[in-house]
């Protein structure tokens, strides 16, 4: 079906129809050159569609055609995703930039996956077994996993294999397998299918309860404001205070499989060094490159607004469909205040009734909806798949009362705040220990947690009592429980990114060294001469920070053991 263009506001185009279109369709605005560009039916008023545009929609005039279909936003999904970058339209920006150079042109879209590849498939069933959406028919390599074909997600009902190929190369377009549904009608299946980004891909027995941590080795995560396999976070902050860089020591060091970033309406700078660096990052788990597992879904604020949108749901359902396959998936999302502006910006140009800082009513129910695409599902064979969603928010100002901060806050199970003073402090990462929270258990105890911001709170507030009446004014028990304090800032909380052996902590060292310095401050807290036990203290810290969470059997770290020992000796005989 066609219409004609009456009208173009920036990225929206209003086209006159001469029948009903599908809402959230997908169509083609044809520019006079004969350029088709991408959009996508927001609104529908009788013989009128308002089209969202994901491309530059200069050289676009009224009267051009417009090219209506009934699918909607859609991304191909099969063996070969793993390693690429992509825009939010799935177009493989390497190729595309072979393709036209350095400057992108709009209307140039690229296939997702590699159709000149030839994929080892072995078959998983044979004629004449019963199948449902979601069943393996086969496996083929993908770097470092058994990448499973399925039966379409979208099929209904039960099937019958009739036939299916043997051992042996293919493209990802041959047809592997014929299934017979039960109305006796014969479909063909490829390695390849699609599906709609804005539709949660959920093909399950059951959804499951989240509760499994998921380790980060970021230490003040994982044992203070710790997240499961299968849950949300979100990391709000103010720009500068470290959110990109966290992000990426998340997906290098988490226990995780697979690893989807979306760079939704980041400055190009920062996603060009990521761009950059991950080929570049060794895998700790593989010894690889970390890209042999990730993918990135790059949408600059120099790309055309309208696609920041599309970015983020495309990059979630490329992490629900690895989860399919019975994989830990981890999807990051910096920043999803981009991904509200440019929400914000279509209301306005939809004449919406604007609510809270002109972002649109719906803002929250938006928010929320995407989170709740996270989760723990157990599949028809019994194994358990994850996606784990964390968000940055860059609220301006760093102010955490504005709207996105706010309703992110309300669905998520962990916060993650980041502090402009720790920041400039270089306390880094920047996570404020006294802000934050988590819905989740961890590692640690939750008692053990209670104590450590009970510590912290108390040091906070004899640090900001010392500014005014300075050390002399402070009594000795004050100041001694000011560096217990600072023994778990200065040794635990903060943690060297770019340290061989401080970048990533194993759970067991984290557990060893909480429990230790929570032994010492229990003890600190009970000594006779706090004098000596304010120098002990500072003994300890010092140890701490030579051991570096190194190996358990180095000299640093008998010197630490035998040093801790020793002040819970002393305190016995002082009591």
């Amino acid at each position: 079906m066609t219409g004609k263009i009456a009208a173009v506001y920036g990225s929206l185009v209003i086209a006159e129809t001469g029948d009903r279109v599908v809402q959230n369709s997908v169509g083609y605005c044809v520019r006079s050159d004969g350029v088709r560009l991408l959009s996508e039916v927001v609104r529908v008023r009788g013989q009128r569609a308002d089209l969202q545009v994901f491309e530059d929609t200069r050289g676009l005039k009224v009267g051009n055609a417009v090219e209506f279909t009934t699918e909607m936003l859609s991304v191909d999904l099969g063996p070969g995703l793993l390693g690429q970058v992509f825009d939010g339209l799935q177009n493989p920006l390497p190729q595309l930039a072979e393709k036209t150079g350095f400057f992108l042109e709009p209307g140039q879209y690229l296939p997702a996956l590699p159709v000149d590849r030839s994929w080892s498939f072995t078959p998983a069933v044979k004629p004449g077994d019963i199948v449902v959406a979601g069943s393996t028919l086969g496996t083929v390599p993908e770097g470092i996993f058994t990448h499973q074909i399925m039966v379409p997600f979208g099929w209904q009902g039960t099937f019958t294999v009739e036939r299916i190929v043997a051992d042996g190369g293919y493209a990802i377009d041959r047809e592997i397998a014929v299934l017979k549904d039960m109305n006796g009608q014969e479909r063909p299946v490829t390695m390849q299918q699609r599906w709609p980004v804005k539709v949660p891909l959920n093909v399950s027995r059951r959804r499951l309860m989240p509760t499994e941590p998921l380790v980060t080795r970021v230490r003040i995560i994982d044992s203070m404001f710790p997240i499961v396999r299968g849950g949300t976070y979100c990391i709000p902050g103010p720009f500068g205070a470290g959110k990109t860089v966290l992000q990426q020591i998340t997906s290098r060091n988490a226990e995780i499989d697979v690893v989807i970033v979306a760079a939704c309406g980041e400055r190009a700078g920062e996603v060009v060094d990521t761009l950059r660096e991950f080929p570049e990052l060794t895998d700790p788990r593989t010894g690889k490159s970390l890209m042999d597992r990730t993918i990135i879904i790059c949408n600059t604020s120099a790309m055309p607004v309208a696609a920041r949108e599309a970015s983020v749901y495309t990059a979630a359902t490329l992490a629900e469909y690895y989860r399919q396959m019975g994989l830990h998936v981890l999807m990051l999302a910096d920043s999803t205040s981009r991904w509200a502006q440019a929400m914000r910006e279509l209301s306005g140009r939809l004449e919406e009734i604007p609510g809270e800082e002109a972002f649109p009513a719906y803002l929250e129910s938006r928010i929320a909806a995407f989170y709740e695409r996270a989760g723990a599902i157990e599949l028809r064979d019994g194994r358990v798949g994850t996606l784990t969603i964390g968000g940055t928010v860059s609220p301006a100002g760093g102010n955490f009362e504005e709207p996105v901060t706010q309703g992110t806050l309300k669905v998520v199970g962990a916060f993650h705040g980041l502090s402009r003073a720790r920041s400039d402090a270089r306390r880094y990462p920047a996570i404020d220990p006294l802000d934050s929270w988590s819905k989740y258990t961890g590692i640690i105890a939750p008692a053990k947690v209670r104590k450590t911001r009970f510590l912290l709170s108390r040091g906070n507030e004899i640090r900001q009592m010392m500014t005014v009446v300075g050390e002399e004014g402070t009594s000795t028990d004050d100041f001694t429980d000011a560096l217990l304090a600072d023994l778990f800032d200065n040794c635990f909380l903060q943690q060297n990114a770019f340290d061989e052996v401080d970048g990533a902590t194993p759970a067991e060292r984290q557990v060893f060294a909480f429990d230790k310095m929570l032994e010492v401050v229990e003890v600190g807290y009970d000594f006779a001469d706090k004098t000596e036990a304010r120098a002990a203290v500072v003994r300890i810290s010092d140890l701490f920070r030579n051991w570096n969470y190194a190996a358990t059997d180095s000299e640093e770290y008998r010197r630490l053991l035998s040093e801790i020992d020793r002040f819970i000796a002393t305190r016995g005989r002082e009591a």
